[in-house]
């Protein structure tokens, strides 16, 4: 059973409210699918189970849903709270308004609140310190510049390309990677640029891969979700249902939203900087992941995910099972890039050295 988040690697926790599911603190439902999400309180996505016990997983979220009194509902969609502390969201037949507002405004609302608030603290903090006289101006802009550099390098993606190399995609990147359309003009892929190895030991040279089918689609919906870090208002995400609406399901808008950023990509070809001067960008290039208008970035995240997720229930699952296990690896190196070498078998040395010693008190005993 996996309990690592499969977009941002955080712990899913548990619960000890469901024998069949120990997983995640809120869990999501559809009886009538047969689909079981869970929530990360981390970043509010809804990973769906890969698990072939799911059938008995959501049973049991029936019977306690029903069974409890702390619950609302509408027509299509509740929310029930078990003592607990366990949250359950049962979903109906919802128009997809109804469904985004419930399975969106929470990430997209968290996002938001978040950005704006450490906006706001920081601009206090400088407005402080200059008034107060501690920095000047001057020395406020460089710190300004060194932190937009810093943030700008932070990595936000690890992987693995086509060979198997682990790979690590930066902030930066965001403001030239893209959708790109396919030669028939009928599918889409993805254009990423990065950096290879797991940290920043292994330098700094600028690639760039292309990705097509199912894995662009996992890529595309994580690197969304860094790119729509800012969230989005109520009206934006309905803006964003309305573009998935008009053209009909999210696998039909993905290639569209790829022609979209095609053409605003080659409009501002002109502007585009010299190729060894890409690394100094400071704003993201038109047509590029970051570089969408808001209510498109979240579209496409929604759509992403939603696409990975039927993909993952035509392929029974396989898919989706291959992207939990290497969410969990990846979870496992970046927690230990910073940890001396020889500790994770120290530990298992001193596992099996504890269970020997309970097993020879048991036979002595």
């Amino acid at each position: 059973m996996y309990t690592t988040c499969i977009f941002c690697h955080g712990d899913l926790a548990r619960n000890e409210a469901l024998e069949e599911f120990p997983v995640g603190r809120r869990l999501a439902f559809d009886g009538a699918r047969g689909r079981l999400w869970v929530v990360c309180r981390r970043c509010e996505r809804w990973n769906l189970s890969p698990l072939e016990t799911r059938w008995e997983a959501i049973e049991a979220c029936e019977r306690a849903f029903e069974s409890t009194r702390m619950r609302v509902a509408s027509d299509n969609i509740g929310l029930a709270k078990l003592k607990e502390g366990l949250e359950l969201v049962r979903v109906g037949d919802p128009v997809r308004q109804e469904f985004a507002a419930w399975r969106y405004g929470d990430q997209f609302g968290r996002r938001r609140k978040r950005a704006m608030l450490i906006t706001g603290a920081v601009a206090t903090a400088a407005g402080a310190l200059v008034v107060g006289g501690v920095v000047s101006l001057g020395s406020l802009w460089l710190t300004s510049r060194w932190s937009k550099t810093w943030y700008l390098n932070r990595v936000i993606h690890r992987t693995r390309d086509s060979r198997g190399e682990p790979v690590r995609v930066l902030r930066r990147h965001l403001y030239t990677s893209r959708l790109v359309p396919d030669a028939e003009g009928s599918g889409w892929g993805l254009q990423v640029d990065y950096i290879r190895g797991w940290d920043k030991r292994s330098g700094r040279a600028l690639r760039t891969m292309m990705i097509q089918g199912p894995d662009a689609t996992g890529m595309a919906g994580q690197l969304m979700a860094r790119a729509n870090r800012r969230g989005g208002a109520e009206q934006v995400i309905r803006q964003a249902v309305r573009r998935i609406e008009n053209a009909g399901h999210p696998e039909a808008f993905l290639p569209e939203a790829a022609e979209m950023a095609q053409r605003a990509f080659r409009r501002s070809a002109k502007d585009h900087p010299p190729v060894h001067r890409i690394e100094r960008l400071r704003k993201p290039l038109p047509g590029t992941l970051a570089g969408m208008t808001d209510s498109m970035r979240l579209a496409v995240e929604m759509a992403t995910q939603e696409a990975t997720e039927r993909e993952a229930l035509e392929g029974e699952l396989k898919e989706l099972e291959a992207r939990w296990r290497e969410a969990e690896e990846i979870a496992h190196i970046a927690d230990n890039l910073f940890v001396p070498e020889g500790v994770d078998s120290f530990i298992a040395d001193e596992r099996g050295r504890t269970d020997a010693d309970a097993a020879h008190l048991s036979r002595n005993a």
